[in-house]
C-alpha cells in the first residue's frame, strides 16, 4: 500500500488510427503540438474498450475494426510513472467536432508526420514503419 501511493502508475491507451493510408492526429487543448489520441483507462476497463471510448470521445469514431495491439510503453513523469497502450486501428470513420479536450485534428502521412508531433508519437510511427528497433520507453 505504501509503495503504491509513493510510486503510483497512471494507465492511459494510444491510438494510430488509419484511414486511407493516413493518419489522426489531434491538437489538445492543454497541450502544444500534435498527438495521437487516446486517454486514460477507467478502474476494471479494458484497455481496448478504452481507446475506443476515447476515440469516441475525442475524434467522434463511429466505426472502426477491432483494435489491434501494437505495445506497452512505460514513461515516468515526477513521482508519477504512465504506462501506455498503444493499439492500431484501422478502417476508422469518425464525425469530428472540436470539444472540450481536442480543439483540431490533422489526417497526415505517417511517412512524412508534421512539424510539431510530439517525440513519443514520432517514434511511434518510425517503429511501425521499421526506421527505428521498437523501445519499451515511451
Amino acid at each position: 500500500m505504501i509503495r503504491a501511493i509513493l510510486s503510483p502508475v497512471a494507465f492511459g491507451v494510444l491510438a494510430v488510427v488509419e484511414q486511407d493510408g493516413k493518419i489522426v492526429l489531434v491538437r489538445q487543448t492543454y497541450a502544444t503540438g500534435w498527438h495521437l489520441p487516446g486517454g486514460g483507462v477507467k478502474r476494471g476497463e479494458p484497455p481496448a474498450r478504452a481507446i475506443l471510448r476515447e476515440l469516441r470521445e475525442e475524434i467522434g469514431l463511429t466505426r472502426s475494426d477491432p483494435p489491434e495491439f501494437i505495445g506497452l510503453y512505460t514513461r515516468r513523469v515526477w513521482l508519477v510513472t504512465n504506462l501506455n497502450a498503444v493499439y492500431r486501428v484501422k478502417g476508422a470513420v469518425f464525425d469530428f467536432k472540436p470539444n472540450f479536450e481536442i480543439s483540431e485534428i490533422m489526417l497526415a502521412d505517417p511517412a512524412a508526420p508534421p512539424n510539431g508531433l510530439a517525440p513519443g508519437a514520432r517514434r511511434r510511427l518510425a517503429e511501425l514503419a521499421g526506421t527505428i528497433p521498437k523501445a519499451d520507453r515511451w
